[in-house]
């Protein structure tokens, strides 16, 4: 694991922007797609308005979440709501958008659909994660119905995700299909989230799954405020 330290949010978004611009150009010069996982939730905002409108070939980069929430698009809880608001926006409207949402009332309907789209363009060249407190990352939720799959290294490439006290499934990318990815980041903010990277450091996957790609990755870290 490499730790990039930044002094303040603002210059993180910046610089994580920069050096994920920077890896799309590299992997565009070699091959005729890249493949860029993107995760939802509050802190990539910044560096997604960043980085949408970067100079490179957007039409020959395919985006996709590393989860979603089984709800549609314009739900208030839908990370591909973010996505379309803060990333596929300017330059980067251009980009192929790969659902990991479908019109049905449970993932598991669709998961074969899902995943014929998803296939082809693996594996992951870029991968930008976050991770909470409880050390999840992607949808893989530490007691969730469904992580002990998501870790299996047999998993599939979507797994079905339920936690306990929400109302929607979720589906996530199994842990198999995130390590995989050619480079890792990670970005997260505040002094509670690097206490919780310090301890799942030393924590089993099923106990703080964000270690199941820890290994590979450079963290990005700014303080909060």
């Amino acid at each position: 694991m490499t730790f990039i330290e930044y002094p303040d949010a603002e210059l993180m978004a910046l610089g994580l922007a920069d050096m994920l611009s920077s890896e799309l150009r590299m992997v565009l010069s070699n091959k005729e797609r890249a493949l860029f996982v993107v995760p939802g939730g509050t802190t990539p905002g910044p560096v997604f308005d960043a980085l949408c409108d970067a100079d490179l070939d957007w039409g020959r980069v395919d985006v996709l979440l590393s989860d979603e929430r089984w709800r549609p698009e314009v739900h208030i809880r839908s990370n591909t709501r973010l996505i379309r608001e803060r990333l596929l926006t300017g330059r980067a409207a251009a980009a192929r958008y790969l659902p990991l949402y479908a019109r049905a009332d449970t993932p598991e309907t669709v998961l074969a659909e899902l995943e014929a789209n998803i296939a082809p363009a693996l594996p992951i060249d870029i991968c930008l994660l976050g991770m909470g407190a409880d050390m999840h990352t992607a949808s893989l939720i530490p007691g969730a119905e469904g992580l002990e799959t998501a870790l299996d290294e047999r998993a599939p490439i979507l797994v079905p995700i339920r936690v306990p006290g929400e109302d929607e499934a979720r589906v996530t990318l199994s842990a198999r299909v995130l390590a995989g990815a050619v480079c890792t980041h990670i970005v997260i903010t505040g002094e509670r989230k690097r206490a919780a990277l310090e301890r799942a450091r030393h924590l089993r996957p099923a106990e703080a799954p964000v270690a199941a790609v820890l290994p590979e990755a450079t963290v990005h870290w700014a303080p909060e405020g």
